[in-house]
């Protein structure tokens, strides 16, 4: 009980693809099946693990009869294609020799790798070997993912944090992660990182939004809303002068709730507006004729009569 699914096998052939995609015989499958995972951690040591340090995500494998095709998506395209291609051609040859096989490469571009799971997850990891605080570490990550455009992301470490006695692990989240959504577009990623105090497992959850959607445009603020945004101008208007002339409504009931009544209250269109004051100009003669009356009843009115009653004097 509590443990989490992948969000990627959980997704994959359905919302996400397969990483590799092609058919063979019984008799066949698993030869390639092993053959794809060496090439996937020849290709990890030799770019990921060793300079050029390229930051390579993914890697998706195509076979057809004539040859195998390699997909590598990474952040840094340059350093994998070299110059004028000599690096690429290179790790085609070496490919090549492992597999037996024609190889071709085609590289793609990461456009925002503060988006990708995979990516942050080594970046973590690179910090934690190099001693930095972890905590600082997991802060920073958080709000550069936030503001690339994320609408949720959640990293955990565990280990011996800090070159403590016991391990624990910490969790850093902000946004929401909805890990039971299938059309949720969640990437995951995990790296370990190999310290001086041992192996540190660094998990990386971000959620992009829905598949389908179109991606904001406008990065979120650090806590992933656009309530901060109002909250400014709220203030911005509140340190305002006041006085005339200075943008700042004074005076008792200028408030944003006063405002509002004000505003429900005034009747729409032409027939309403000219409504009130129909009646503002005939409620004063109402009441001036009202008081005429009162005036002349009251003169008409005879005076009230008091009767005073006698008392006899007792006779002796």
């Amino acid at each position: 009980m509590g443990q989490k699914v992948s969000p990627i096998g959980f997704r994959t052939g359905i919302t996400i693809g397969w990483k590799s995609r092609w058919f063979a015989p019984k008799s066949n499958y698993g030869e390639f099946l092993v053959e794809d995972e060496r090439i996937r951690r020849f290709i990890d040591n030799r770019l990921n693990r060793q300079p050029p340090y390229a930051g390579i995500s993914s890697v998706e494998i195509e076979r057809t009869r004539e040859e195998v095709k390699v997909i590598i998506k990474t952040a840094r395209p340059g350093l994998v294609i070299g110059p004028r291609g000599a690096e690429v051609d290179r790790l085609r040859e070496a490919l090549e020799e492992l597999t037996d096989r024609r190889v071709s490469i085609n590289i793609l571009e990461i456009r925002r790798p503060d988006l990708d799971a995979q990516l942050v997850a080594e970046a973590i990891a690179e910090q934690l070997k190099r001693r930095a605080s972890f905590r600082r570490a997991l802060r920073q990550r958080v709000e550069q993912t936030m503001q690339a455009g994320a609408k949720g992301v959640k990293i955990t470490v565990a280990g011996r944090l800090g070159g403590t006695e016991i391990a624990r692990s910490e969790t850093k989240m902000m946004g929401s992660i909805p890990l039971h959504t299938l059309e949720a577009d969640v990437d995951y990623g995990f790296t370990p990182s190999f310290t001086t105090y041992g192996a540190i497992g660094v998990k990386v959850w971000i959620y992009r939004g829905m598949f389908g959607e179109k991606a904001a445009e406008e990065p979120l603020g650090e806590a992933g809303m656009t309530r901060p945004r109002r909250r400014r101008q709220a203030r911005e208007l509140r340190d305002r002068p006041a006085g005339p002339g200075q943008g700042r409504p004074t005076g008792p009931g200028q408030g944003r709730p006063a405002r509002r009544a004000r505003r429900r209250e005034q009747p729409k269109g032409a027939e309403g507006a000219a409504k009130p004051a129909a009646q503002e100009q005939v409620a004063p003669a109402d009441q001036q004729q009202g008081q005429k009356a009162e005036k002349a009843g009251a003169a008409k009115k005879p005076a009230a009569k008091v009767k005073t009653s006698k008392t006899k004097e007792p006779t002796e």
